[in-house]
């Protein structure tokens, strides 16, 4: 069966706690994900790290969404496939199955979606769908694949519906504040308790909650004051998806889930460690200033998000040399 070989629990969710009531739930496989067929599974995870999908042979879905290195990658805004940097971080793979949109502007209703407009953008794997999938043809592995699963060749939508599939199973469950949800009242230590709560009770759950712990609203970013270190905000944010001035530097709520490991922070990665990124937060969105121990408090609960796949704690991307 797909869920055990995987490392995901076949049980069904298990109930929240009433010092959790229901604002954060656990992180479980959506709903959908444990029916995809195991072929079609397989063929979107060779897929994944296919880098005849691009221009040249040079990018894969793993070059930036790194599985070994929580789904992202170290850098605050990496090169793309012609050596310039692209326009914002990159978002962890993980849990993306778990987010009504995608993308930093929500600009993308589907992983499907996603997949093919990232193989297809200019800046990212810049390919040409027909010399995709006379490479793909050309395969006899994946000649194979694709009449399995599909009854037909590569195409488009079915590369796309592959690599969704496989990365709807990206799930990582079994966090320590997982299990505390599951009711395992001794999986956070005291201090991190205090966080979880000051998270609460400052307004942070308002944005970040949910089975993602966020992922599915979409905020100003600097409410109440510009954000970063006295850089003026520039980036149009979801206006540049909807073309509303009211869009104007508007962004999807990042989840929290494995936050600990995914430095670093924001659309521009302009927070290199997570308590900066906690007190930009705290003074932009929320109009607080918060002390070195309420910051250290609440980083230590957001420790306390980081899940498994295949069974091993996510773990941090290494920083590249300068």
């Amino acid at each position: 069966m797909l869920l055990p070989a995987l490392g995901f629990p076949s049980h069904a969710q298990p109930p929240v706690p009433p010092a959790a009531d229901g604002a954060i739930t656990p992180a479980v496989l959506p709903p959908w994900a444990p029916h995809a067929p195991v072929a079609e599974v397989a063929l979107g995870r060779k897929l994944f790290f296919e880098r005849r999908l691009s221009r040249g042979d040079r990018f894969a879905c793993s070059t930036c969404h790194d599985l070994d290195a929580a789904g992202t990658d170290s850098r605050a805004v990496r090169e793309g496939i012609d050596g310039q940097p692209l326009r914002r971080d990159t978002l962890s793979v993980f849990n993306a199955g778990l987010s009504a949109t995608l993308g930093w502007t929500g600009a993308f209703s589907s992983l499907e979606a996603q997949a093919m407009a990232s193989i297809e953008a200019s800046a990212i794997m810049s390919a040409n769908w027909q010399e995709v999938i006379a490479k793909l043809e050309d395969d006899p592995g994946y000649r194979t694949d694709f009449s399995t699963v599909y009854g037909t060749g590569p195409n488009p939508g079915n590369i796309a519906s592959a690599l969704a599939a496989f990365e709807r199973t990206l799930v990582t469950p079994g966090s320590r504040f997982d299990r505390y949800l599951e009711g395992d009242e001794t999986a956070l230590t005291p201090p991190e308790l205090a966080g979880y709560r000051l998270f609460r009770e400052i307004g942070c759950i308002s944005c970040h909650q949910g089975r993602n712990i966020g992922g599915n609203l979409f905020e100003r970013f600097g409410l109440f004051m510009s954000p970063g270190t006295g850089g003026k905000q520039t980036d149009p944010g979801r206006q540049e998806a909807t073309g509303r001035e009211a869009d104007r530097h508007v962004f999807r709520v990042p989840s929290l889930r494995n936050v600990a490991v995914t430095a670093p922070y924001f659309h521009d990665g302009s927070a290199a460690r997570l308590n900066e990124a906690v007190t930009v937060m705290a003074r932009t969105q929320l109009g607080r200033s918060l002390g070195p121990v309420e910051i250290d408090r609440i980083v230590q609960f957001l420790g306390t998000l980081t899940g498994r796949y295949q069974g091993r704690p996510l773990r941090a991307a290494e920083v590249p040399p300068e």
